[in-house]
C-alpha cells in the first residue's frame, strides 16, 4: 500500500468546492476509485461533477490524515512523547 494526495474540486450546490485528500491505496487507479467513492458518499456528488486535477504518490510521513497515520503509523517527527512531569 502507498500514500497518495489528490487535489481537485467538486460541485457543491451552485459552487465548486476545492479539496485536497490523502488516500491509502495500491496504485493510482485504486486511489482514484477510493477518492470518487468517498467524495460521492460524503457529499452526494455524482462522479461526473468531481474534477480531479492531480493524483500523486507522497511520502506517508508528510501526511497528517488520520487514515494514512493509522495505516503507516505515526511519523518520527509527529510522535507524541510524554515528559516526566506529565507521567507524575
Amino acid at each position: 500500500m502507498k500514500a497518495f494526495r489528490a487535489t481537485g474540486s467538486f460541485r457543491a450546490g451552485k459552487r465548486n468546492q476545492g479539496f485536497t485528500v490523502d488516500i491509502v491505496a495500491e496504485n493510482k487507479d485504486d486511489a482514484m476509485e477510493r477518492l470518487l467513492s468517498n467524495l460521492g458518499s460524503r457529499h452526494r456528488a455524482p462522479r461526473r461533477f468531481i474534477l480531479v486535477d492531480s493524483v500523486s504518490e507522497i511520502d506517508p510521513s508528510k501526511s497528517t490524515a488520520p487514515t494514512v497515520v493509522a495505516h503507516f503509523g505515526p511519523s518520527k517527527g509527529n510522535s507524541h512523547k510524554t515528559s516526566k512531569s506529565e507521567e507524575e
